[in-house]
């Protein structure tokens, strides 16, 4: 059975092929652009539908800058608020690292893509120094090198509605 996401990604030219480095670090021959795929409303909408099916939630958060749109089209297919993790805390305002309420909320984090895992624990433990219950990151694609397993040592499972081996052949 064809994964109908990672369909869709790869319509909507989500897989270049090239010389890459990645937010981690690491250098890779391809680049999965889910932000670029999900500016079609019906990409972002179809996403937003399947990770709602997926899980049950207070409170759906995504971190700044892909994880925002994911976090709104999965809001609207549930009908409960969302939340958003800033990449970095504001030094004005409030300068909380979170913009939502989420305290003593069951929180879901939705992001783009997962490659070690690194940026989702960052986001988690921001989620949950605000008093946020979170155990579950759903990424669109994993990229299978490593975030499986560092969430896993943080309490956290990972559900990737697709993975890198069917978008690309690696």
């Amino acid at each position: 059975m064809v994964n109908r996401i990672a369909e869709m990604l790869r319509q909507a030219g989500a897989v270049t092929f090239g010389d890459f480095v990645l937010a981690s670090g690491a250098r890779s021959t391809y680049y999965i652009d889910v932000k670029n795929a999900i500016t079609d409303p019906f990409v972002l909408k179809a996403i937003g539908e399947v990770i709602g099916q997926s899980m049950t939630c207070d409170v759906v958060a995504g971190v700044a800058v892909g994880g925002i749109p994911l976090a709104v089209a999965t809001s609207l297919s549930l009908g409960i608020p969302y939340a958003i993790v800033r990449s970095e805390v504001k030094s004005h305002g409030k300068s909380s690292p979170i913009i939502g309420n989420v305290r003593g909320k069951k929180v879901v984090l939705v992001e783009d893509v997962t490659t070690s895992g690194g940026s989702a624990l960052k986001a988690v433990n921001a989620l949950r120094q605000e008093g946020a219950y979170i155990d579950t990151v759903v990424a669109i694609v994993d990229r299978e090198e490593g975030a499986v397993e560092l969430l896993k040592n943080a309490g956290c499972h990972l559900l990737s509605l697709t993975s890198v081996h069917e978008l690309v052949s690696v």
